[in-house]
């Protein structure tokens, strides 16, 4: 199990790279919503901004008006981030659970 700080530098370094490739990606991808991330087995929660590709504002703490809501283990995130875990394939397995419209999630795949 991962620690709550691992976590959160997994987030920050997902924001620097979507910060790397938001130039490419701002005029394909039309996203802007509010972003938690629920950390089911250290009970923790980090919350965000998607906007213009990038991902901005994370803090510690959820947001329960979050239109994008992601909740998986510590480990998985981190998997999720070094690029060892498809979204999709974690999807489908259950072992992240990612609430949103259809079409948000559609842009999400596209970012992640």
């Amino acid at each position: 199990m991962a620690s709550v700080d691992e976590c959160r530098q997994a987030l920050h370094d997902l924001a620097a790279r979507l910060d790397r490739n938001a130039e490419t990606v701002r005029e394909k991808i039309d996203l802007d919503r509010t972003l938690a991330c629920r950390i089911t087995d250290l009970d923790t929660a980090f919350h965000g901004r998607l906007t213009g590709g990038r991902l901005v504002d994370l803090a510690d703490g959820d947001d329960p008006k979050a239109k994008i809501a992601m909740s998986t283990s510590s480990d998985d995130l981190l998997a999720l981030v070094r690029g060892e875990l498809d979204v999709t394939r974690a999807v489908a397995s259950r072992r992240i659970s990612i609430k949103a419209n259809p079409f948000d999630l559609m842009k999400l795949r596209k970012l992640l």
